[in-house]
């Protein structure tokens, strides 16, 4: 039996320069970080007393007897690539929402790629990991998704990652002086929306709309730069980091209508009225989890006006991908 768990994200800025209808011409670049809240896929060979060979527990069941009859996209097109010639009960456990934000569907299918290799007694590299999950996304399943979500998912940590170029993307580990990273973790304040969305539908729109958002991409991936340099430095401020997420709000909510509505914009403008330094969505838009930058002071105003909203606290997390439990099945 593998068990395997895999962090979810928050993506501080350049999101949407992750696109490769965008990077593959342009560059793109990312500030993003994983936390402490996981996706745990569990995964064993089937045991051969069932009437089925692929029992796969998510917020459905399946039980089936062909790969081709699962109906889980990513668990299909995964056990396609993998080649696993045993049955197999998979079973998918979370600590946050789907179809919020937080990369969910990213996480998951790193998650079970891994615990997959675990199960053929392979070690993949985070790189392969990730490159693996990007390939199953982007082009098996068609999917109108970025290649952040899978590579911070299998690399952990809080990077910059580059996109473009025959490496396809690039991941520096940011330095920064563990004083100044713990004042930024104290922070943030993570609140749920309530609001759950296909992504999907809204990145499409993001992409048809890469055109007519050249200036605003190239914006986001300065911002980059200079959220990197606010960490790295020694006489630049937390809150300067901030009001750089309120500016890259206010551009990414440009690109298209789908991104906002009026009741994120009224949760946003009552957490900043409350005391927060600047904030934003997180993931593609339309509802999901919302992060502030807020000084610790003022940190219970901004949970007293956003009260009709669940508060997550979370931290960092540094290691990504993992097999956290393996232990060989007994054989038939």
């Amino acid at each position: 039996m593998i068990v395997s768990r895999t962090p979810f994200r928050v993506s501080f800025f350049g999101g949407g320069t992750d696109y490769p209808a965008w990077y593959k011409e342009n560059g793109g670049a990312v500030l993003s970080a994983s936390i402490n809240k996981y996706c745990y896929i569990t995964c064993r060979h089937l045991p051969p007393f069932f009437d089925y060979r692929y029992r796969i527990r998510y917020f459905k069941r399946e039980e089936v007897n062909t790969i081709d009859e699962i109906e889980h996209p990513t668990v299909r097109e995964s056990l396609r690539l993998m080649q696993l010639d045993k049955g197999l009960d998979i079973v998918h456990h979370a600590d946050l929402p789907a179809r919020t934000g937080m990369g969910s569907s990213s996480t998951f299918t790193v998650c079970l790629l891994h615990a997959l290799y675990a199960l053929k007694h392979e070690m993949p590299t985070k790189r392969e990991l990730a490159l693996m999950a990007i390939h199953i996304e982007q082009n098996l399943l068609k999917e109108n998704v970025g290649s952040q979500d899978q590579t911070i998912a299998a690399f952990g940590g809080f990077n910059r990652i580059d996109f473009g170029g025959p490496q396809e993307f690039a991941v520096t580990t940011l330095i920064v002086d563990p004083a100044k990273l713990a004042s930024l973790q104290a922070h943030l304040m993570l609140f749920f929306t309530g609001f759950q969305r296909t992504a999907s539908e809204i990145a499409r729109k993001q992409i048809e709309c890469i055109p007519a958002s050249t200036s605003n991409l190239r914006q986001m991936m300065e911002i980059v730069e200079d959220a990197q340099r606010i960490l790295t430095s020694q006489n630049r401020s937390i809150a300067e980091f901030g009001l750089l997420l309120g500016e890259q709000w206010r551009i990414k909510r440009s690109l298209t209508a789908q991104i906002s509505n009026p009741e994120i914009d009224a949760i946003y403008d009552n957490g900043m009225k409350a005391g927060a330094i600047g904030g934003k969505l997180l993931g593609a838009g339309g509802g999901g989890f919302v992060l502030f930058l807020v000084e610790p002071d003022h940190q219970e105003s901004v949970r007293r006006a956003l009260s009709n909203l669940l508060y997550v606290p979370c931290r960092f997390d540094h290691l990504g991908s993992q097999i956290i439990y393996h232990v060989k099945d007994d054989d038939y």
